[in-house]
Formats: structure tokens, sequence, C-alpha cells
């Protein structure tokens, strides 16, 4: 634990803010542009050339980056919904001791992150605290970070679920790469058999193992300053139109139609190609309106959800610039080929696996370092002969993996449950290896 607890610390020093991180990886990919393709060497304005291939990708991912927002707003949104809040306070019954505890806290968190990861992120974080607060209540003894770790562990299986990034990404039309890797249906994908071997893994695995160190572990009665309680919609005088905001009826006449279109579609379709990020993203706006009943409870739980959102808006145009210096310079063609010369078939799953655990710590946006790597990975895939299906899902895996030890995503479980980096890090550390572990076997049985 005390390496763990230093390995934090060390990384708090040398790390600054992830937007700082996002200029930072820009200057090196203008640099690497400039001195390892063919632009720093023909051209007689390199500088500006470079420059130009940044702003024109700027704004490349716009679209991406408002359905990455999106995703995390709505799924946080409905996680402040009344009935989530009546099952996490069932699920936090299961604070009679740490071992339970840790074993439903981590079970659940997972299940609800495979659905979508904004949702699961908040659902965790609640779920921990509410586990805490009934620990509180009852004078039951703990291990509280150890809890508010197995809320955060639905961070390392969320891009394997209905929600990833690269996974959702890859199967819409017109995507930004899909001039070179054509549509990659979720089929071969999130529901490929490689992925539902693993993820059942994960589910059966990552609960089993903070029970065992639930069962292991040192406790102390749980002290909170403040309980978390759901917010109910206020009563007051309503005056004309104001009183639409509080009506059920016009919630309903919102969403309604909206889930029954959403489902109308999805029969339609009669396949897995109806589930894209807009698709998701429409999915729950209609069922965050419907669970919180009014359009006045909906905004409400939106306006404090999208605070949580400033990192996603901010840093995507910066990860595009990026990826259009590396598009247009032909640097990823240099990376590709770095790729190959270190790799065979049989290995380059496990090295994209750890290159974008490494990457993660830098660019802690799965939408972000899809736009990074996307096209560096899946053109050393096609000159190896590896299924780019498979490539998107080793990225994807590793890009979760390291969020165990990028603190970056925990800010709002953090805040929710009072803990701090360092108390819930030894723990997720622990997941981490485990995960790798799956993952790496996975990937090598596949």
């Amino acid at each position: 634990m005390s390496f763990s607890n230093k390995l934090l610390k060390s990384l708090t020093n040398i790390l600054p803010s992830p937007f700082s991180i996002a200029i930072i990886l820009t200057s090196i990919s203008f640099i690497a542009a400039f001195f390892l393709t063919p632009v720093g060497k023909i051209s007689e304005t390199p500088v500006f050339d470079i420059l130009g291939f940044w702003e024109t990708g700027f704004w490349d991912l716009l679209k991406f980056g408002m359905q990455m927002m999106l995703m995390l707003v709505l799924g946080h949104t409905l996680a402040l919904t009344k009935p989530v809040d009546k099952l996490v306070r069932i699920f936090s019954q299961s604070g009679t001791n740490t071992a339970n505890a840790a074993f439903t806290v981590t079970f659940f968190t997972i299940i609800v992150s495979l659905f979508n990861w904004g949702l699961g992120l908040i659902f965790g974080a609640v779920l921990a605290r509410k586990t805490g607060e009934f620990a509180a209540e009852k004078g039951y003894k703990l291990n509280y970070p150890l809890i508010g770790a197995a809320g955060y562990s639905g961070l390392m299986v969320w891009h394997g679920g209905l929600s990833g990034s690269a996974p959702l990404k890859v199967a819409e039309k017109g995507h930004f790469l899909s001039d070179k890797i054509g549509v990659i249906p979720l089929s071969e994908t999130v529901f490929s058999n490689m992925n539902i071997t693993i993820s059942i893994a994960l589910i059966i695995i990552l609960p089993a193992i903070m029970f065992l160190i639930g069962k292991n572990t040192k406790t102390k009665k749980v002290k909170l300053k403040h309980n978390i309680k759901f917010k109910k919609t206020e009563k007051k005088n309503l005056k004309g139109a104001e009183k639409l905001d509080y009506s059920k009826i016009f919630a309903l006449f919102l969403s309604i139609p909206i889930l029954t279109a959403g489902i109308y579609k999805s029969i339609k379709t009669g396949n897995l190609s109806v589930l894209n990020p807009n698709y998701i993203n429409f999915i729950l706006l209609g069922l965050g309106i419907l669970l919180h009943g009014t359009i006045y409870s909906f905004i409400k739980a939106a306006n404090e959800a999208i605070k949580g959102a400033s990192g996603i808006l901010l840093q995507f145009p910066l990860y595009a610039g990026i990826m259009g210096i590396m598009k247009y310079s032909g640097l990823t063609d240099v990376l590709s080929d770095f790729f190959v010369s270190v790799s065979n078939q049989n290995t380059f799953s496990v090295f994209t696996l750890m290159s974008g655990g490494l990457v993660n710590i830098f660019v802690p946006s799965g939408g972000g370092q899809w736009a990074v790597q996307g096209p560096v990975i899946t053109e050393a895939a096609k000159q190896l002969g590896v299924p780019v299906s498979k490539t998107v899902m080793a990225l994807a895996y590793g890009d979760e993996l390291t969020n165990m030890l990028q603190p970056f995503w925990a800010l709002p479980l953090l805040a929710i449950t009072g803990l701090k980096a360092k108390q819930i890090i030894p723990y997720t550390l622990i997941l981490m290896i485990a995960g790798f572990i799956i993952f790496t076997i996975g990937l090598m049985a596949f």
C-alpha cells in the first residue's frame, strides 16, 4: 500500500492538469511532425503547414465531443432520479461488513457502467456513499476507502460496454476513419465472443477480489459530515406557463414519444447497428425526463450534471488538432510503421493494450484517445493483417485499464464520497493488475 501511495504522490508532482497535458501533447505532435515526416524536409514553410494541419483538425470532432458530453451529462442526470435513488438505498444495506459491501458495490457498479459510463460513474459514487451512510447510521465498521474504490470500478469496464467511445464511433456511418476501415458493427466489437467472455470474467472476478480484500482488511466506524439526499421538486405557487415545467403530463408528452421512436427504430432496424452514440443519448434523454417526472426536475439535475463535462468540452478540440497534425503530416504512417516493426500478429493486440494504457494517463478521455490513436493503430493493424475490430477493443481495454491509476474521472466520486485519491488508489491498483491479466489472456486467446 505504501508503494501505491508513493507512486500516486510522484505522479501528482509530475503531471500537470489534464488541459495542460493536452497542450504538451500538441507540442510534442508538432515537433514530431516537423522532424519525422516529409513536411519538415520538403516544405518551404513547414511550421505554417503544420499549424494549418492543426487548425484543420481542431474542428473535426465537434460532433463526437458533443455526443460524449451528452452521454456523461444524461447518464449523470439519470442517476439523480428517484427510482435510481431507491435502488441505491436497497443495495447500500450490504454495508453490514466490508467484504459484502465491497462485493455488492463493485458488482452493481460494473453492471451499470456496462450500460452507460456516465451513469455508472455517478451510480457507483452514490452507492459507495450511501453504503457508508448506512454503516455510520447502524454503527457498523467498514473500510470506507475500499468501498469508494469499489464505486470507481466501473471505469475499468465501460469501454467494452454500450457506451464505449471507440466501438460506438466505428459503428457509426461516416465516422472520421470510415474511408480507411469502413463501418464496423457492434457485433464485431462489443458483442463479439471475445468481449463478452472478457466482460463476464470482469463481472465475476473483480467483485470476488474486492470481497477477499474486504475479508482481510482493517475496519473502523465511518464518520461522514452529512448525508446526500434525493431532492424532491419544490412545491410553490405556480402561475401561467410556469406550470408546464412542473407538469407530469407535459413531461410525458415529450418522454413517451422519444422512447416510442427509439423502440420502433430498434425493432425496424432489427440489428445492433442501431446502437450508436446518437441513439443511446436519445434513449437516455427520454428515460431521464420520464423518471424525473417533470421538466423542472430534469433541468435541475442536468444543471448539476453538466459541471462534470467541462473537460470534454475544452479538451476534445485539442485532441482533434493533434489528430489533424498526425493525419495530414503523415505522422500516422510513421508511427504505424514503428508498430509494425516491433509487433507481429500475435503480439500486436497486447502492444496496443499497453500503449492505450500509457496514453490514457496523459489523455484521460476515451473519445479523445481514440481520436489520437485510432488512425495509428488501425493502419498498423491492416499492415499486420490483424482484425481492426479486435484492435479497436484492445485500445478500449488499455484506455479503461489505467483509469484505475489516473484519478481524472474519479473527481466526481471523490466529491460525493468525501474521500481522497490517495485513499482509493491502493485498491484500484489491485483492480488494474487483475484487469491487465484478464484483458491480456482474452486478447491472446481470441
